[in-house]
């Protein structure tokens, strides 16, 4: 066991060292020496997790998606316990993929910069593509669950909407980061919680929302 912790370890570090140089370098700053320099171990020992480049950038990314995802899972489940509408839970939940603070800023760079990637890597492609399929597959159930508890009318396609959802979170990630002035913080969230609002439409009839 204390092997497989270590190795995890590694690789760990290995993947915060490649975001930390695509936040503060850009995308073409990572190679294996830099990348081993910033996680202070030798280019050997990374050659020895990650034979080649793309398989380290593949590792880093699926590592950045899946803690944000957490996250983001985390924040929801804790506003389910505390009774609020669905509708609400989302929106506070997705809007931690939106660049609305510094530390969501640096977030929503790395990965904007191993999104513009994906054209010419099939296996960052394959990855996202994945991730989106996760995310997709949340918003479905929580449409689902909205349904039920009457926030969303019955004749509503969660497929559909899922989708819908997700591209808007997605276009607004793209402006608030390259047009902050213009897509500040505020009309993001406000954005999201319009596509939002427009399918969790109705009333709950199963909690009551707080304030």
């Amino acid at each position: 066991m204390a092997r497989t912790a270590d190795h995890d370890a590694r690789r760990q570090q290995v993947a915060e060292a490649v975001e930390l140089l695509v936040a503060t370098e850009g995308f073409e700053a990572v190679t294996v020496a830099k990348t081993a320099a910033a996680a202070g171990i030798s280019v050997g020992l990374v050659q020895h997790y990650f034979p080649s480049k793309d398989d380290m950038l593949l590792h880093a990314f699926t590592h950045i998606r899946g803690r944000t995802e957490r996250r983001v899972l985390a924040d929801a489940e804790r506003a389910d316990k505390a009774g609020a509408r669905i509708e609400h839970i989302l929106l506070d939940a997705l809007a931690e993929l939106l660049p609305l603070d510094e530390r969501r800023r640096r977030e929503c760079r790395v990965e904007l910069a191993f999104t513009g990637r994906v054209v010419d890597n099939p296996r960052l492609a394959q990855a996202l593509g994945q991730s989106n399929a996760h995310l997709r597959g949340t918003l479905e159930r929580a449409i689902h669950n909205g349904k039920e508890c009457g926030e969303v009318p019955g004749d509503i396609d969660e497929k559909a909407e899922a989708a819908r959802s997700l591209a808007v979170l997605d276009g607004l990630k793209l402006h608030a980061y390259t047009e902050p002035g213009t897509m500040t913080a505020a009309a993001s969230r406000d954005a999201l919680a319009a596509q939002l609002g427009r399918v969790f439409s109705g009333p709950c009839h199963h909690r009551r929302s707080p304030g």
